[in-house]
């Protein structure tokens, strides 16, 4: 009589998601030159070196695996005070201006020397948006700015033409130069505006402001003339709360809040 022998389970390898096979792919085309970043909502995203950009990009287009034959948007961004926060709220909800964090001049926000390193060599980055109509996915990619002024990073344009405008978009917000490309100039400010209004150092009333001169018969500009706004409270002097005639009662001495 022949022994009885037990079958062997075989287990198939897991198949991938469509998110694990374009994150593969991604990797494998870009090698060194990418890292992967946290999937947010579903959309796998990379953070590329400079010098690999037009390289990866090119192979994002060209793949069949990946196929981003669409740039939907590219956006600059400034780490200028990355990590900082104007208000704890987290901690402290029901404590008023109490809730105010000290900035760099106050010396009690913790945060500043890790700031500092970050935003030494990795102020300015640029972040690219891309979509494959055919396969029906999404790609985020982050590629940080060269260090100094102007930041600079190399144009997408001949790859994706419709980068054309989004590149003078940031170039005009954030000063960021995007070399190669065929004409960089401001999109969206006047032609005479001076510096660039998305970065964290510019200021909230901006350096001028324009007017009409009756006089002159054109438009002028004059340094602005806007108080800044300061986040701090101030003394209330006088309340009408307080007013004897609508208590009936007399005259009380008026609290400083």
């Amino acid at each position: 009589m022949s022994a009885f022998i037990d079958p062997v389970e075989t287990v198939s390898p897991p198949s991938l998601t469509r998110l694990e096979a374009l994150r593969l792919a991604v990797i494998e085309l870009g090698g060194a030159a990418v890292s992967a970043l946290p999937t947010v909502a579903g959309e796998v995203a990379f953070e590329l070196t400079a010098a690999a950009l037009i390289t990866v990009c090119q192979s994002l287009r060209d793949d069949p695996r990946c196929a981003f034959d669409t740039l939907i948007d590219i956006a600059g961004i400034d780490y200028l005070t990355y990590g900082t926060d104007e208000w704890s709220t987290h901690q402290a909800t029901a404590s008023g201006f109490g809730r105010g964090v000290v900035g760099r001049d106050g010396g009690l926000s913790t945060a500043d020397a890790k700031v500092d390193a970050l935003t030494a060599d990795r102020r300015f980055a640029v972040t690219y948006h891309l979509l494959s109509v055919r396969l029906n996915q999404r790609i985020r990619l982050r590629v940080y700015c060269s260090a100094g002024e102007p930041p600079m990073v190399d144009s997408i344009v001949d790859i994706w033409p419709g980068a054309n405008w989004f590149e003078r978009e940031a170039f005009d917000l954030f000063g960021i130069f995007f070399r190669g490309h065929p004409d960089l100039r401001r999109i969206l400010t006047d032609y005479g505006f001076i510096g660039h209004p998305f970065r964290k150092d510019f200021p909230l009333s901006g350096h001028v402001e324009v007017r009409y001169d009756a006089a002159k018969g054109r438009v002028i500009y004059e340094p602005v003339s806007i108080e800044p706004r300061i986040l701090v409270p101030k003394v209330i002097r006088d309340d009408v709360r307080y007013a004897p005639a609508l208590h009936g009662t007399p005259a009380v001495s008026k609290p400083n809040v």
